[in-house]
């Protein structure tokens, strides 16, 4: 349920500037007039809170789900692009002029003063840029550290831009009250991203790993193992995941984020299974031993600990199989008394990572472009091979676990709730969205 906490946290403080704007019980003006305020206020308290969402704060990652966490982030963030282009279009009829001392409300007009409409109007342009910049990333031509570090100064300069015309420009904003209520919000906005970039890094410092091994697991996936230098290293859940920087300084932002392979009975060590997928990825086999490395985690919730299910479904696609693995070394190290069942598909049989070990376990590989002499499932992961391969039991009472390509998860998520499975029994976490 911590959840529902979170997001009752976050409605209240997104609320609070309208609640306490309405407490002032000035009269009202035209209904256009007060949703444009309204709107103008909801859209800067969610951009507010926004810092937090993307502040990778475990309390939220380990309860909800990093996933849902950055999903959340990009659709309230386009609601408050919505909520600003609406703002400024519904006060047109409303009379404009300099100040009137007979209208210290703001009530029968609107501001002129060019530098309080600047403000907004820069914010306007660049929340604009921001969120199209973040939605069409993929297809532009710089690296995620240049993006990462644009979005967070761009959303730095975007909250004093409309701190300043929250506070000049609006009929309420100016009240001593909202003015410290704005200052507050827009000081913890800010100070997460002081936290994100100076604090953990100097926390991180003290904390150092170093690179123990890089071995080759297939002509494109690697295994990198970790062990802390001079520390304990942390506790996690089998499942979670970390933000990996290897060989930069912890202030740096080359870090990226990794499913943990290694199980958390196996010691202070931690592995991944990395594919070779950008610069990082495609430089492993250079780095070092002793190479110094940094872990921002462990986050997410993708974890089986505390589940009554006697039985667990792993259903992973490609490097998927990382954060399954984990699971399944822990519940084997661990005497876990639970039956454990992992559907495995690759594209070829190369791709099949520690296939001696997997091969002792109930495992079914799965190979959509399988050699001749190939024994096991065909095709892709599905509804029909899911029919095949589980049985009614699975479906009414297992826990399911999935980790893969994003249309491998619907498939599959979309098969289990057709044949029964209720959702709270189907655990998965998603890392790319539009």
């Amino acid at each position: 349920m911590k959840w529902l906490y979170l997001a009752l946290i976050y409605l209240t403080f997104s609320l609070a500037p309208l609640g306490l704007s309405w407490s002032l019980g000035w009269p009202p003006r035209p209904f256009h007039q007060e949703l444009a305020s309204g709107l103008g206020m909801l859209g800067f308290s969610i951009i507010l809170m926004e810092f937090l969402l993307s502040g990778r704060f475990r309390v939220i990652s380990s309860s909800v789900g990093m996933d849902v966490t950055m999903r959340m982030h990009q659709l309230m963030a386009r609601t408050a692009l919505g909520f600003a282009l609406l703002h400024p279009l519904l006060y047109q009829g409303t009379p404009s002029g300099g100040h009137r001392p007979w209208d210290v409300s703001r009530q029968l007009t609107i501001t002129t003063d060019f530098p309080a409409l600047a403000s907004g109007i820069a914010a306007y342009f660049l929340l604009f840029i921001l969120i199209a910049s973040a939605i069409l990333r993929k297809t532009l031509d710089y690296k995620y550290e240049t993006w990462r570090l644009l979005h967070g100064l761009g959303a730095m300069v975007l909250a004093c831009l409309l701190l300043h015309h929250t506070v000049y420009a609006g009929r309420y904003g100016g009240h001593p009250q909202l003015i410290y209520l704005w200052f507050a919000m827009t000081s913890v906005a800010i100070g997460t991203l002081l936290y994100v970039y100076l604090i953990k890094p100097l926390r991180q410092v003290q904390k150092a790993w170093r690179v123990a091994s890089v071995t080759r697991l297939t002509p494109k996936q690697w295994e990198l193992r970790l062990t802390p230098d001079g520390h304990q290293g942390f506790a996690f859940q089998a499942g979670q995941f970390a933000w990996l920087n290897v060989g930069h300084s912890p202030f740096s932002l080359h870090e990226n984020p990794f499913s943990i392979s290694s199980a958390p009975a196996d010691g202070p060590a931690i592995s991944f299974v990395i594919k070779e997928l950008g610069d990082f990825t495609c430089e492993l086999g250079q780095v070092a031993l002793g190479t110094t490395a940094y872990l921002d985690g462990p986050h997410g919730n993708l974890s089986v600990n505390n589940r009554a299910e006697h039985g667990i479904v792993l259903v992973a696609g490609g490097v998927g199989i990382a954060p399954l693995l984990s699971i399944l070394r822990q519940t084997r190290m661990n005497t876990d008394q639970r039956e454990v069942k992992l559907i495995y598909g690759n594209r070829i049989e190369e791709q099949i990572v520690y296939r001696e070990e997997l091969s002792k376990e109930d495992t079914i590989f799965v190979l959509s472009e399988p050699p001749e002499n190939w024994c096991g499932e065909t095709g892709r992961i599905d509804g029909p091979l899911l029919d095949r391969v589980l049985s009614s039991e699975h479906f009414e009472s297992w826990l399911f676990v999935i980790c893969g390509p994003n249309a491998m998860m619907d498939t599959v998520e979309n098969h289990l709730i057709a044949r029964g499975a209720a959702s709270q029994r189907i655990l998965s976490e998603r890392f790319d969205y539009d």
